[in-house]
């Protein structure tokens, strides 16, 4: 990259605000109160983001007569929940590709079960009333280079042969880009039905509310300390109190697990993201994106972009990176390098928008695994449940962990708690220097399949 191509790209960021563009809103809910003192509960949740509130929210609604105590460390929504691309998927196993890979026996299940997910976030939120800015437009994987179209082509007659492609179209050169207008455009698959576009943290917010509508006792600026049996039930310490439980579910993802054995199965990858300032009409005209489709590239090192409700573009991804010792710590949210990285590919893409600037630029910790895709599991003779590792596709799949948990809390058998999916979990993560060496040589290994037509050593 030229150096004046790199400072005329940069000048585009020199307004842009250090903070999600989500969370930066006045209408922005104040917290509840935190706990003092001791109370009681028959479920406790640990974790104010979607896990959480999703599984404090699905408990109510479940058995109204339960009580139901939701703990959150800072304010509900403020982690990876109020950070993300506000891409809500069906997918409950990180994409098509990877379930099919890693459970070909149960993908139709899988896919099925995520389809009514979805559908179930889309009932939820107009049951609720809750403005999140929930818009069903599908999203476009793009292919930008000649072999990556070769690719999907490839990939979509493999799931038509398999009765996998239900409301997905092959888009060629012309089809795609009359989408939406990148000359980098080279194909891509439309996935019309299967991904909806929201404003993350207003949908947290929201759940936050229902929650509080039916009941459930909130408690912010309240982390969850130590976990211990107490009787037939659990315990848990807060700084300025202490909560006894009948059954825990933890939501916690990223940050460490109170069950410690957990704590090996994730790492955080720092993610990072941009908005631009809104488009004009004009500009919106020349990229000519009318249906406001999700988007994202099909590069190892990829890209995801869409429109917000007021017409901005959010520009995330590329960069994924690990912390040495797997550390989750709020200087690593502010990465100007990776900022300027991912200025110089927004209008790589989309020349025609010079000029724009960006408005908002953050990044965040998102729990990883080996998998890709949640996990789930019990401790303390099966009183707490928890999910983790939803690898930054969580908007949608929580909703399915929040029920798995339950599902396993209760001790019954289900459709979802007989799935491989949910009975088996991933390879832990090795001990430091392994864990960053094999994360480092596998991004590596990645970027140079990029640089070379996809060729994996």
């Amino acid at each position: 990259m030229a150096p004046s191509a790199m400072s005329r790209w940069t000048k585009s960021l020199s307004e842009a605000r250090p903070v999600s563009y989500w969370l930066d809103d006045p209408g922005r809910p104040g917290p509840e109160p935190a706990l003092t003192g001791a109370e009681t509960c028959d479920l406790l949740v640990v974790g104010g983001g979607y896990s959480g509130l999703w599984t404090a929210l699905i408990a109510k609604e479940r058995d109204p007569a339960r009580d139901v105590v939701l703990v959150e460390g800072r304010e509900v929504g403020w982690a990876a929940s109020g950070r993300n691309g506000g891409f809500c998927a069906a997918s409950l196993t990180h994409g098509l590709p990877n379930g099919l890979a890693r459970w070909p026996d149960e993908i139709h299940t899988l896919e099925r079960l995520g389809a009514r997910n979805l559908d179930a976030i889309e009932e939820t939120v107009a049951r609720h009333s809750i403005d999140c800015d929930f818009e069903r437009t599908g999203e476009i994987d793009v292919a930008t280079e000649p072999y990556q179209a070769r690719e999907l082509e490839k990939w979509y007659e493999q799931i038509r042969a398999r009765g996998l492609a239900d409301g997905i179209e092959y888009l060629d050169t012309g089809a795609v880009r009359e989408q939406v207008d990148s000359l980098t455009f080279e194909a891509g698959l439309f996935d019309r039905r299967g991904v909806a576009m929201l404003h993350p943290a207003k949908l947290a917010w929201g759940l936050k509310r229902a929650c509080l509508d039916l009941g459930v006792r909130v408690h912010e600026n309240t982390p969850a300390l130590t976990l211990r049996p107490y009787g037939a039930g659990m315990a848990v310490r807060t700084p300025y109190g202490a909560i006894r439980a009948r059954t825990v579910a933890l939501g916690t993802n990223i940050f460490p697990s109170l069950v410690r054995r957990v704590r090996s199965y994730t790492v955080p990858v720092y993610d990072y993201a941009l908005m631009t300032e809104p488009l004009t009409d004009g500009q919106l005209a020349s990229v000519g994106w009318k249906n406001r489709q999700g988007l994202g590239d099909s590069a190892n090192q990829f890209h995801y972009f869409r429109l917000s409700a007021d017409n901005r573009i959010l520009w995330g991804g590329y960069d994924a990176v690990y912390p040495y010792g797997g550390r989750v710590r709020a200087e690593y949210d502010d990465r100007p390098e990776t900022y300027a990285k991912l200025a110089g590919h927004f209008f790589t893409c989309f020349p025609q928008l010079e000029g724009v600037r960006f408005t908002h630029a953050w990044g965040g910790a998102i729990d990883t695994c080996s998998r890709f895709s949640a996990f789930f599991g019990t401790a303390h003779a099966g009183k707490v449940a928890y999910a983790a590792g939803y690898t930054g596709l969580g908007v949608g799949a929580t909703r399915f962990g929040a029920e798995v948990m339950l599902d396993l809390l209760a001790g019954e058998r289900t459709e979802r708690t007989e799935l491989e999916m949910v009975r088996r979990k991933p390879l832990p993560f090795p001990p430091e220097p392994f864990a960053w060496t094999g994360i480092t040589l596998t991004k590596w290994s990645l970027a140079r399949a990029d640089a070379q037509a996809g060729r994996r050593n």
